[in-house]
């Protein structure tokens, strides 16, 4: 485990502005504390769901959030993904190769 898996990364939103860098920054060290789902996410710190859908998905590309279990969300009810940024939670991908396919 790298210790840049503990920062936000720092080239996203370098183009769109003061407020999409700190939006992102928000989200990921709130989710280096917790483990929750979009919904919860946006209500606890108040950045829009469908701009955290959008963070949540460049995260992923980058390597930098995780899904950590499904389950039901605390603000819809609904079963969805909860997800962090603490690799501590993140999951062993090696559940692909139990049965010796590599």
């Amino acid at each position: 485990m790298s210790n840049n898996e503990n920062n936000p990364p720092q080239n996203f939103g370098s183009d769109e502005g003061n407020k999409r860098r700190t939006q992102l920054k928000t989200i990921f060290k709130y989710l280096q504390n917790h483990i929750a789902t979009a919904s919860m996410v946006s209500e606890a710190t108040g950045v829009p769901h469908k701009c955290l859908t959008r963070y949540k998905r460049d995260l992923e590309q980058a390597g930098r959030l995780w899904e950590v279990f499904k389950g039901h969300c605390k603000v819809t009810g609904h079963l969805a993904y909860f997800i962090t940024t603490n690799p501590k939670f993140k999951r062993d991908d090696n559940q692909l190769n139990m049965f010796g396919d590599e």
